[in-house]
């Protein structure tokens, strides 16, 4: 889910793992849309049991097991939900607002902060 820092010539992306039994994220990253920052979430995820990566088709997405990786929009729709719930909840992703970050560092502890309190602390 993309959202920007100061201009949205800035993109600054938020990268989650959705776990669907539990319907909660279960862990999430900050920065830009390359394969740096999904091996920064594979790397929180190490510890988990991923049965399955549904995705669309970004080249970044290439380093994950062609055996549980699923392309498309079969799954997403949940994802999809959630990315709607963040952003009316969170005035910091909404694309049309003047409440947006100045800096990155900010940014992330906002929504950072939000993430945790919702979905870890529960």
């Amino acid at each position: 889910m993309w959202s920007f820092v100061g201009n949205k010539k800035r993109q600054h992306w938020l990268w989650y793992a959705w776990e669907p039994r539990l319907k909660r994220i279960i862990a999430h990253a900050f920065s830009s849309r390359s394969k740096k920052t999904l091996q920064k979430l594979l790397g929180l995820l190490s510890g988990f049991n991923v049965a399955f990566w549904c995705t669309d088709n970004f080249s970044a997405y290439d380093i994950l097991p062609d055996k549980k990786h699923i392309i498309g929009k079969l799954y997403t729709q949940r994802i999809e939900r959630e990315n709607l719930n963040l952003r009316n909840r969170l005035k910091r992703l909404n694309r049309k607002t003047l409440g947006y970050s100045k800096s990155a560092e900010m940014h992330d502890k906002i929504i950072g902060t939000f993430i945790e309190h919702e979905y870890y602390l529960q």
